[in-house]
């Protein structure tokens, strides 16, 4: 089953509470807090005051979205984004696979990335949580066979992958991809944008109701539990969020 929810960096600007207040108002299910701002990286005591905003909300909080970039361990502490998880009391934790992007990495780099990738899941593991990477541009998981071959080679069962649409990729490319990870595949980052000369330009979630009822219908028919979160609204928009919202609800509800 698919549930919804929204990635809290989508609202930067706003407040722990105002994020919080949206998402009962857009009637979703979960928030995944972002390590940057909303659940900073080592803070605990944000960590509790955000854990007990969601729980009061009814919310669940199916991943903790961190900044620590695999294999560069001195730019994020993995101590600090592990007791912000534990005290967030999350499942799962996501990262990024490294700064570079897979074609352009050598032997050495993905070398580092598994490695880091192995200790960082090993120490999760000890607190009951997962390590899910990012699906996303100039990381090692920039396409769905660089994150297959990443995934396999670090070959841990507590490690996962988020999918998102790929810029520029077709719906049968996406559709393949998601074939791709399914033996790994957590949670769904959903947004709706185009590229315009090289500039992404974002759009109301239901321009692209055809293809996103697709890959979610692909998806739950892997079976387990998953959450599709919502990111990216156009204009940082909260009404247009709003909008989004029901547009997702009724795409899993089967009313879109």
């Amino acid at each position: 089953m698919i549930h919804s929810g929204l990635v809290s960096i989508t609202f930067r600007k706003l407040s722990p509470r105002q994020v919080v207040d949206l998402i009962v108002q857009a009637g979703l299910d979960a928030i995944e807090w972002g390590g940057d701002v909303h659940a900073p990286h080592g803070d605990v005591a944000k960590a509790q005051e955000v854990a007990q905003m969601t729980a009061d909300a009814g919310l669940a909080m199916p991943t903790y979205g961190s900044y620590y970039r695999v294999g560069h361990r001195a730019d994020v502490p993995f101590s600090d984004v592990l007791v912000s998880a534990v005290t967030l009391g999350t499942p799962a934790i996501r990262v990024w696979a490294g700064k570079v992007g897979s074609a352009e990495a050598d032997a050495a780099y993905w070398n580092a990335v598994i490695a880091d990738s192995q200790r960082i899941v090993d120490l999760a593991a000890t607190e009951g949580i997962a390590i899910a990477y990012e699906f996303h541009g100039n990381t090692l998981t920039d396409s769905a066979e660089s994150a297959r071959r990443l995934l396999e080679a670090v070959d841990r069962p507590t490690l996962r992958s988020l999918w998102q649409p790929p810029k520029g990729a077709t719906v049968e490319e996406n559709r393949a991809g998601i074939d791709t990870i399914a033996p790994w595949l957590s949670h769904i980052h959903a947004f709706s944008w185009r590229m315009e000369e090289g500039q992404t330009i974002r759009l109301p979630l239901a321009d692209y109701t055809n293809a996103w009822k697709e890959y979610l219908a692909r998806i739950d028919a892997l079976g387990g539990e998953r959450y599709v979160l919502l990111e990216f609204v156009r204009n940082d928009d909260p009404a247009q969020f709003l909008a989004d919202a029901t547009t997702l609800r009724g795409w899993l509800s089967g009313d879109g």
